[in-house]
């Protein structure tokens, strides 16, 4: 007997249920193989409301600065290329100069910008939705506005947290640390909580934890700290911010961080290196460490550990990294997922040791850009069509006088180690004096680059 539309839908969804209780198939090397589990119950299977392609498909999941870049260069080096950038939020807020924001320097509106504004003028489409599941085989993403269908996917969801190490899988520590002290390295809400602390602050000890690995901005807890010290020094506040770092030192432009932290706010800030936190009790606002025992807080930023987002694993194409948790099992020279070439990952997830921030992303995401531009065509990728990404990154060490440090560097592959490290690098380190003054110059004009790739 045929089967109704009703008992059909009946049946698609005790599918999945069953699949959801019996957990991912698994593929022939015990990974995760979502491509082969049916929908989740309640995921819309009609088409989402987007125009039909009108060429092959490139869909792009996060619309980061990776994300962004992509769409963007490879309609304009390929307008017969359809497009389809997708992202959860409707506002783009950026992490990049929010440090600066949230002190008070510059306003809100400067890294909040529109992802019509990026789409209208990169000529592709923005969807605002969520990616619930990825069936690789058909080559189907699922989302709340419903399905996608595509011929190259590309994965730029950027990070998720890390908690485990200091949740010890205590869901409930784990909300309470994300919630009343959030690591405001993933902008938007986490932005303004951190603007708000910082604007309400009466004194005592701010924290900022740095984890360890290859976490988002390695400048940026140090930047913050210094400007959050500047705006305690600026507003006559008696505090200090005590800097809890996983890492033996500052990990990068230490020279131009320990400067300012020891010239410039010697009564303000206090630089804590090797400190592994063991607990943490949001209530009583105290931290265990291995070494120096538990100290009090009156508020924080607690950044940790950072691992690839969640969509990797739902999509079954993360793997433990050198550095991370769940970032992409790609290959470093073509981006493309190991064993199924349809699909890239790019900025934050992919296990490179990279720089992941904006500037990195964005000249990433270019190259990316021109593979799959290549592999439309039927070109053939590999070590030999590998660039390397550039990294340009400024850190502000003063706020209203901005002053700012920088690093400029390349990447190339060491066959010994077989991975990559800097290359070509150089910093401008000098805070003070015409030198600083440029680099706070710089960094504005920098940040408005950054947004002219995005979004003209």
């Amino acid at each position: 007997m045929a089967l109704s539309r009703r008992d059909a839908m009946k049946f698609t969804g005790l599918a999945a249920v069953t699949a959801a209780v019996s957990g991912y198939a698994k593929d022939n090397k015990g990974g995760a193989n979502t491509s082969a589990k049916a929908p989740a119950t309640g995921i819309l299977l009609s088409p989402a409301p987007i125009p039909a392609a009108k060429g092959p498909r490139v869909v792009i999941v996060g619309a980061g600065a990776s994300g962004l870049t992509i769409a963007k260069y490879v309609k304009k080096t390929n307008p017969k290329i359809d497009v389809v950038l997708m992202d959860k939020r409707s506002v783009f807020m950026s992490g990049f100069i929010s440090n600066l924001v949230a002190t008070g320097v510059l306003p809100l509106d400067f890294i909040t910008h529109d992802f019509l504004e990026g789409a209208r003028n990169g000529n592709y489409t923005f969807l605002q939705a969520t990616a619930h599941e990825i069936d690789r085989t058909s080559k189907i993403v699922y989302t709340n506005e419903g399905t996608v269908k595509y011929d190259v996917l590309v994965l730029a969801p950027g990070i998720d947290y890390d908690y485990s190490k200091w949740s010890k899988g205590d869901v409930e520590l784990e909300t309470a640390l994300k919630t009343k002290f959030p690591g405001a390295f993933i902008a938007g809400s986490e932005t303004l909580t951190l603007k708000s602390k910082i604007e309400n602050l009466e004194g005592g000890v701010f924290v900022q934890t740095v984890p360890g690995g290859n976490y988002r901005c390695l400048p940026g807890p140090y930047e913050r700290s210094c400007l959050i010290a500047d705006y305690m020094k600026r507003n006559k506040i008696k505090g200090k911010v005590l800097v809890l770092d996983e890492n033996a030192d500052i990990t990068i432009k230490a020279q131009g961080f320990h400067s300012a932290f020891d010239t410039l706010y010697k009564d303000y800030i206090e630089y804590v290196p090797n400190t592994i936190i063991t607990k943490i009790d949001p209530d009583k606002q105290i931290i265990s460490t291995e070494m120096d025992g538990d100290l009090h807080f009156d508020d924080a930023a607690l950044y940790s550990h950072v691992r690839g987002n969640k969509i990797l694993e739902i999509a079954g194409v993360a793997k433990d990294s050198v550095f991370n948790k769940a970032e992409a099992n790609i290959d470093p020279f073509t981006y493309q997922v190991i064993g199924d070439k349809n699909v890239f990952c790019t900025g934050d997830v992919r296990p490179m040791g990279f720089s992941k921030s904006a500037n990195t992303a964005n000249t990433e995401g270019k190259i990316v850009a021109k593979n799959i531009v290549k592999y439309l065509a039927g070109e053939e990728l590999g070590r030999k069509t590998w660039s390397s990404p550039l990294t340009v990154c400024y850190s502000a060490v003063q706020g209203k006088e901005m002053r700012a440090i920088s690093v400029h560097a390349e990447y190339a592959y060491d066959e010994a180690k077989k991975s990559f490290a800097f290359a070509n690098a150089g910093t401008s380190e000098k805070w003070d004096g015409k030198e600083g003054l440029d680099g706070g110059k710089g960094l504005v004009e920098w940040g408005k680059g950054m947004y002219r790739e995005f979004f003209n």
